[in-house]
């Protein structure tokens, strides 16, 4: 590939990022802009023109899947010997090799997860934390670390930052200490120390300074608006008292200061580098011009922004957004549910859909509206893919099958049958068991390997086993899941850097955005700013909502988020929708044991109407010939059998044994779609 050529198709801005090869260079690329195909093509450029060498260029993001993506589109632009990595993979690596030279004897152990030296912490300290809370006090160490707070700094930190620590400053201090004590003790070293020794090694050893900074001479940092403190002094120490650095990021975007990530190295750039050279990028390529002007709405009422961005849309008109005002939670799940089953039927694929919301505690509710429908549905920030006992096995075998090349059983079979010849040893089967348990999760892995080999076969009819382990590897790196198909469930924070042609951003009320423990001036926003990202995650159909209560029947007081003041006016006239209550599902508040007479909580007991642990009159003949039934359904319809009905609720019919539609109507788990579309199949199977 030609210089010239790297240059074809860019924007007239993109292109001005391409052609700036030398730094200081700072780029403001507003979402949906293309701000990586800009900075590919300029390191391209400057590759190709001899500005630099592949090998002298580090290009560092925040996630291993967009340091792959980033190392995918260098080779096929011409520069595959470009270094991209993530900050703790670069650093990690420079560690490693310096170690034997400049510190000596057995490397320290890096701790993948705090949460287990936090516990023993806490133990020391004799306090007693739960599950969550270790895991917030693990986050609160990582955020003291990141902005170099020491655990007899961090009462004073805490104050001065406003935070809401999650227990008492006092006892989160003595963990902070006692974690560190246990650290040094065992020889390990957690993310944020290796970035530190990182940089001390540099900056303290002059001969390993010289080795880095004649090894990268390049640089190139995207998400710039997410850099923390620790990164910063890490990259200073990179860059000595060079400036060739090409910043990239969005302060639109800046959603992560609770982590202790600082816009201002990117607000700031041009103070510390007076001579950068500055471009916009604001040509949106994403969203219709309906989804940027309310993004540009709602981002143009923020309070003392700089650099603030206006996009310019470049699509074609689709539909105005939608806003939704709802009685209670209960509805609001229920229409949003309604609405995506809808856009499939229309022929929008069910993993082009997301639902937006501020906490994951919110996701209940959406995930029983979804299963009520016959929607399947896929939770984002779950376990990572690659990471399953399952795919790891399958990986495993997939891998030694290719070595060992076609033997007896798979000469002969094509790409697809192969794979799944060498999933089936793993478990894997055409027909998926019932249930929604780990069975269920085990198959539905093993079934996204299956069509991803589909996949790469219809791409690539030539591709045999060993270009699809080199696939999977390649994914596994840069965590690259395969696509599930499903609608996604996800935070805001989660949600971030990805995007889908129909997006419901759904609790739109004040007291969850903003958040109700968001009071300085700074922290409102930045919720302002976590509702922009969400509004440009859409290309197409936005639904916006909120509900006036938590519970169906409750008290009637919420208002809609204050973000959106002025704006629902301009464009949409869609009029505030309800609900019918006799369409709703019952309310998920506290309920009874109908044997017992105590309040049920879990979500299982609430659908059974009593205590997992009381005794039932469970009809064993109707559960087995409702669990048949439903595997048939599954079968038929292709989707998981839980999407029929959960093993929850077909317990529960069983132990009711309804008699009519009303009463199958009453056993939560039994919305009105379903009772439509099998109610008269169900009290079949139960003798009516």
């Amino acid at each position: 590939m030609s210089a010239e050529s790297v240059l074809e198709g860019l924007d007239p801005e993109q292109r001005a990022v391409a052609e700036a090869v030398k730094g200081p260079v700072c780029v403001l690329a507003g979402a949906g802009t293309g701000k990586t195909r800009a900075i590919t093509h300029r390191i391209a450029y400057a590759t190709l023109t001899g500005v630099v060498t592949p090998q002298r260029v580090l290009a560092v993001t925040f996630t291993t899947r967009a340091a792959g993506e980033l190392r995918s589109r260098l080779r096929q632009l011409g520069a595959p010997g470009v270094q991209a990595r993530t900050f703790h993979a670069a650093a990690l690596r420079q560690l490693h090799y310096f170690w034997p030279r400049v510190v000596g004897g057995e490397p320290p152990k890096i701790v993948d997860s705090k949460i287990g030296l936090v516990a023993d912490a806490a133990r020391a300290c004799r306090l007693s934390l739960g599950r969550t809370e270790l895991r917030d006090v693990a986050s609160e160490i990582e955020w003291a670390k990141v902005t170099q707070n020491r655990p007899e700094d961090y009462p004073a930190a805490v104050v001065k930052a406003s935070r809401r620590p999650p227990a008492e400053i006092v006892d989160v201090a003595r963990v902070y200490a006692m974690y560190e004590q246990l650290r040094r003790e065992r020889n390990l070293l957690d993310f944020e120390g290796m970035l530190e020794l990182t940089a001390a090694v540099i900056t303290e050893h002059r001969e390993v300074a010289n080795q880095v900074r004649e090894q990268y001479r390049y640089f190139v940092v995207d998400e710039f608006q997410d850099v923390n403190p620790l990164q910063k002094m890490l990259l200073d120490a990179w860059l000595g008292d060079r400036d060739d650095l090409c910043v990239v990021g969005d302060p639109n975007q800046t959603i992560y200061s609770f982590t202790g990530a600082s816009p201002s190295h990117l607000l700031d750039f041009t103070r510390e580098h007076p001579d950068a050279k500055v471009v916009r990028l604001v040509r949106d390529y994403r969203s219709t011009p309906q989804v940027v002007r309310l993004a540009n709405g709602v981002i143009g009422q923020a309070r003392g922004a700089r650099y603030r961005l206006e996009l310019v849309a470049q699509r074609e008109n689709g539909p105005e957004p939608v806003f939704n005002e709802y009685d209670d939670e209960v509805a609001e799940a229920d229409d949003a549910a309604r609405r995506a089953r809808k856009l499939i039927e229309e022929g929008v694929p069910a993993r082009e859909i997301a639902i937006l919301y501020r906490i994951n505690a919110q996701s209940e509710t959406y995930e029983s509206a979804l299963a009520a429908v016959g929607v399947p549905y896929v939770l984002r920030g779950a376990e990572r893919f690659f990471e399953r006992p399952e795919v790891r096995e399958a990986v495993v075998r997939l891998r030694g099958a290719a070595r060992a090349g076609a033997d007896a059983e798979t000469d002969g079979m094509g790409l697809i049958q192969t794979v799944r010849h060498v999933l089936s040893g793993a478990g894997f089967s055409d027909r998926p068991p019932e249930g929604a348990g780990a069975a269920r999760a085990r198959w539905e892995s093993l079934a996204a390997l299956a069509q991803l080999a589909e996949d790469m076969a219809a791409d690539d009819p030539r591709a045999g086993l060993p270009e699809f382990v080199a696939e999977l590897e390649e994914r596994a790196a840069a965590q690259h899941a395969p696509p599930l198909e499903g609608v996604t469930l996800a935070s805001l924070h989660a949600a971030k850097g990805l995007e889908w042609d129909a997006v419901f951003l759904v609790g739109l009320a004040e007291g969850t955005l903003p958040i109700v423990y968001a009071k300085t001036p700074e922290q409102i926003e930045e919720e302002r700013r976590l509702l922009y990202v969400g509004v440009t995650r859409a290309r197409v159909h936005l639904n916006l909502s909120w509900a006036l209560a938590r519970s169906p029947g409750g008290t009637q007081a919420r208002r809609p988020s204050r973000f959106l003041d002025g704006l629902t006016g301009k464009t949409t006239t869609h009029t505030p929708a309800r609900v019918d209550r006799s369409k709703r599902r019952p309310a998920k508040g506290p309920q009874p044991c109908r044997v017992c007479g105590r309040p049920l909580t879990a979500a299982v007991e609430r659908k059974l109407g009593r205590c997992e642990d009381c005794p039932s009159e469970l009809n064993e003949e109707i559960l087995l010939a409702l669990r048949e039934w439903r595997a048939g359904v599954s079968v038929e319809q292709k989707v998981p059998a839980y999407v029929v009905f959960t093993d929850a609720t077909l317990q529960a019919i069983a132990e009711h044994a309804p008699e009519s539609m009303e009463e199958l109507a009453r056993i939560p788990g039994v919305g009105r779609v379903k009772l439509d579309r099998y109610g008269d199949a169900v009290l079949g199977l139960c003798g009516h």
